[in-house]
């Protein structure tokens, strides 16, 4: 029996016997980086279940480092574990992807960007001409690589893909690397798992506005969401282009990149990006793995009580995930150290035996 496994039968089906009672609820700080914070009790909710899963955590043996839950615009739960505290900045690994795409909605509202059907060569020619190319890479849009649908022979979840992700780290041109590999489907046809078609997505934006994607997002995203507490990194041992590069960045600012989401692209009064690029942006578009998936962002049905609601999803490596439920008003925030793990998925049962069940 694996670890997650364990832990949710021990969370959700014997936690009633746990007699330790140590767990005190602690409402979140109200600073001054934006948030309203509010009692967790103030939802009029039962917060049994809640608590017991707080409980378990300070005895048990987990690699979720934070949990946060945001409801009705106001910062509930905020709870770190191990060495991980309020400051800390977390790799967000492809969660960064989901940003991307609201950083890509911004450069069209900003009219760097004309249609997301204009063809990649519009911004990023070819570096190099390949001695046979196929024609269909002309045909390769920006709506292309919001999707992962560019056609080309690259998908991290297959170990004989060309274009996995961790091959592409061991060349010295990524950009080329990428756009000289083979076609396998006509753009558009199949989608796969490709962070590459994300990091292309990064250049454009950079290519087209002029500006590094760091300042970018820093001037027409960061800054508008009072979010200073951020770094670009990789852990590639190479150099790594800025355009694949990863955001590290604390909980309380993953939160307010759901809530943005929730709010239809607007954060205290301000339209940070278009309502329409929100809407679009997260409904599905395609499948991947036979899973909802829009511009960069799932969508994952949850059944509760018999009724269904669907997340849009942000999701990244070790347990990093903002789950936005338009429905219920509600974001929920975790990170973790499970990388390559299938405790990864732990906030899954959470959030559908937990959250949901309380806040529903």
């Amino acid at each position: 029996m694996n670890r997650t496994v364990a832990i949710v039968i021990f969370v959700f089906i014997g936690i009633t016997a746990y007699s330790q009672n140590d767990y005190v609820y602690n409402r979140p700080q109200q600073l001054n980086d934006g948030w309203d914070t509010a009692n967790l009790r103030s939802q009029k909710i039962d917060t049994a279940r809640i608590y017991r899963l707080f409980e378990q955590f300070q005895h048990e043996n987990h690699k979720i480092h934070s949990v946060l839950v945001v409801k009705n615009d106001q910062l509930i739960v905020e709870e770190y574990f191990g060495k991980n505290t309020l400051d800390l900045q977390h790799d967000l690994r492809s969660v960064t992807k989901s940003i991307t795409s609201i950083l890509m909605g911004i450069a069209m509202d900003k009219g760097f960007i004309e249609s997301i059907d204009d063809p990649v060569t519009k911004y990023i020619e070819q570096p190099k001409a390949e001695k046979e190319p196929d024609q269909r890479k002309g045909d390769i849009t920006i709506r292309h690589l919001l999707t992962m649908s560019t056609g080309h022979d690259c998908n991290d979840w297959d170990k004989g893909s060309k274009g996995r992700e961790d091959k592409v780290y061991r060349k010295s041109d990524w950009l080329q690397y990428f756009m000289d590999l083979p076609m396998v489907n006509d753009p558009g046809e199949v989608s796969n798992y490709c962070t590459m078609a994300q990091v292309l997505a990064n250049e454009i934006i950079t290519r087209a506005s002029g500006m590094a994607i760091d300042k970018f997002a820093q001037t027409y995203l960061f800054d508008p969401l009072q979010i200073k507490n951020i770094s670009w990194g990789h852990t590639s041992d190479k150099p790594v282009i800025p355009a694949a590069k990863r955001l590290y960045m604390i909980p309380r600012d993953m939160a307010k990149i759901g809530q943005l989401i929730l709010n239809n692209g607007e954060w205290k009064g301000q339209q940070v990006v278009s309502k329409s690029w929100i809407e679009e942006s997260t409904t599905p578009k395609t499948k991947i793995t036979g899973i909802d998936y829009g511009f960069l962002w799932w969508n994952m049905p949850f059944q509760v009580n018999g009724n269904k609601t669907v997340a849009k999803l942000a999701t990244g490596n070790g347990g990093q995930y903002i789950f936005i439920f338009p429905e219920l008003s509600m974001v929920a925030v975790f990170t973790g150290g499970a990388y390559n793990s299938s405790d990864d998925k732990l906030p899954f049962a959470i959030v559908k035996d937990v959250l949901l069940p309380s806040f529903d």
